[in-house]
């Protein structure tokens, strides 16, 4: 059985108030495919800064998305293999 990895870079800033944590997701597929994701968690006025609780917001919010985009297309990819077994073009095609 073969195994594989793939490795998830998250880079996460924030301004300089703590009122806005920024958290990017960077996959690196080992065929050289880059997929990306970016989102935001923004602090309420009337909460205390805690930055680890933005990290982990935005972090989540942006690697959600990441696995959101995989999952597109990854049905993607499946139902334009269908299309090619069948011989006709798969709604959507490429």
């Amino acid at each position: 059985m073969e195994s594989k990895q793939w490795d998830v870079q998250i880079y996460i800033s924030e301004d300089d108030k703590d009122d806005v944590t920024t958290a990017k997701a960077v996959l690196m597929t080992p065929d050289g495919k880059r997929r990306e994701s970016v989102a935001y968690a923004r602090r309420n006025p009337i909460d205390q800064p805690v930055p680890s609780i933005g990290d982990e917001l935005a972090a989540g919010r942006a690697l959600a998305d990441l696995a959101g985009k995989l999952m597109r297309e990854g049905t993607e990819d499946v139902a334009h293999m269908a299309g090619q077994a069948t011989g006709r073009q798969a709604p959507g095609g490429w």
